[in-house]
């Protein structure tokens, strides 16, 4: 007996036919997702730094590195030629002013000082001379003008006496006449004789003076001839630590050639290197700090160095006030060089957002906390610990600031 043959459903024979087409809108459906809505990611929350957008006072400043220099280094340099006869000095010692370094010898200049000693010995004894012939004539022009004046005095009696005898009638008129031309030709002598006394006077005077001022000349060079000599002492201009001295005995050092450097340590400056991107707003005299052990030390920049090196310029700064107890040259410090006052922000913690973002977007998580999504933001300005945001997020908003090496493209992080 045959047995009648089931009828199979019609979805069974097109049952491939039907998985293909839900295989198809499965995908569809996913496609739609991830255009929509992006890629998501998994991730820890413990294992991310998540920070508050706030509105608080930025303070935009550059932070560096700063080494301690002394305030001041001397070159010390050779006044004279001559060649080193005796170091006196080792390096590192401390010196007062006034201390010697080392001594030279210069036979030359000890045979030049020689010479204008000579000399000036010669113009002292010709001054001597020349003084004592002047002192000699003005005695006998005095002598000369006392006799003349001596004889004019004793004529004009004897012509008053004449006078009284010619009015007695004793001498005639001719005689009378004869003693007047002869006692007014004494008297107009006698003041020629004593005008040429005072004018020798006053020759005599200035000659003394031009002499003097000759001989005084070459005391100055006989002066200033010996001054070399203590050139030939090198000693330190001021007090300080004696660096370095780059000499040896024996060696010949030639006029104005540095042989050796004094730093001065009764004070200390800090030296640095700022990004070429500061230069135009880096000036003398804007503030600074540094923070040592808790406590703020407050700097003021004294020297810019306008050239640029390897894309930074150096920049001199001084305490203001006291500096830290350990300060020694060499030491390094970090250094907070304000760039102005500070002011009202809406500022974010500083990540590793910026490296991969470049600052364009950021994660910003829900009221919630469980999920994070790409936001667009702007930013402003920077400090080493706040960026400034101008656009894309509120006061209180959380964002998440680190990790977005490991993020990839997921345009949603849902945190666990």
């Amino acid at each position: 007996m045959d047995k009648p043959i089931e009828k199979k459903p019609v979805y069974y024979r097109y049952r491939w036919h039907i998985a293909g087409c839900v295989a198809f809108v499965i995908l569809l459906v996913y496609v739609s997702i991830v255009a929509s809505g992006g890629r998501k990611l998994r991730t820890e929350a413990d294992n991310l730094i998540i920070g508050e957008a706030q509105a608080d006072k930025f303070m935009e400043y550059v932070d560096v590195e700063g080494v301690v220099q002394p305030i001041l280094t001397i070159k010390i340099n050779a006044r004279e030629a001559g060649s080193v006869e005796r170091i006196v000095a080792e390096e590192g010692t401390m010196m007062e002013k006034g201390d010697t370094i080392l001594t030279l010898t210069n036979p030359d200049l000890i045979r030049t000082i020689d010479d204008q000693r000579d000399e000036w010995e010669k113009q002292l004894i010709s001054f001597q001379e020349k003084e004592i012939e002047m002192e000699q004539k003005s005695l006998d022009l005095q002598k000369q003008t006392l006799q003349t004046t001596y004889e004019l005095n004793r004529l004009k009696k004897s012509f008053a006496l004449d006078e009284e005898e010619f009015r007695m009638g004793v001498k005639s008129k001719a005689q009378l006449e004869v003693q007047r031309d002869e006692f007014e030709y004494k008297t107009q002598s006698t003041a020629l004789q004593l005008e040429g006394l005072r004018h020798d006077s006053a020759a005599t005077i200035l000659r003394r003076e031009l002499m003097k001022n000759d001989l005084e000349r070459e005391r100055k060079k006989y002066d200033r001839a010996q001054e070399r000599m203590e050139n030939l002492i090198v000693r330190a201009p001021l007090a300080g630590q004696l660096s370095f001295v780059k000499v040896t005995p024996g060696q010949q050092v030639q006029s104005t050639e540095a042989i050796a450097e004094i730093k001065v340590l009764d004070q200390f400056k800090i030296h640095t290197s700022l990004s070429e991107y500061y230069i135009d707003r880096i000036t003398t005299g804007l503030p600074a700090t540094i923070t040592w052990q808790g406590k703020k030390y407050p700097l003021r920049i004294t020297k810019v160095v306008p050239e640029v090196k390897d894309r930074n310029f150096d920049v001199d700064l001084v305490f203001t006030e006291e500096s830290p107890e350990n300060v020694r040259i060499g030491k390094s410090f970090r250094v907070q060089v304000e760039l102005g006052q500070p002011e009202e922000a809406l500022v974010i913690p500083r990540g590793d957002f910026f490296q991969t973002t470049g600052g364009q977007w950021i994660y910003k998580l829900n009221e919630a906390g469980t999920k994070a999504r790409k936001v667009n933001i702007s930013i402003g300005r920077q400090n080493p610990q706040q960026y400034e945001i101008t656009g894309g997020l509120q006061a209180g908003d959380k964002v998440i600031v680190t990790g977005y090496s490991t993020f990839g493209d997921a345009e949603e992080l849902i945190l666990k």
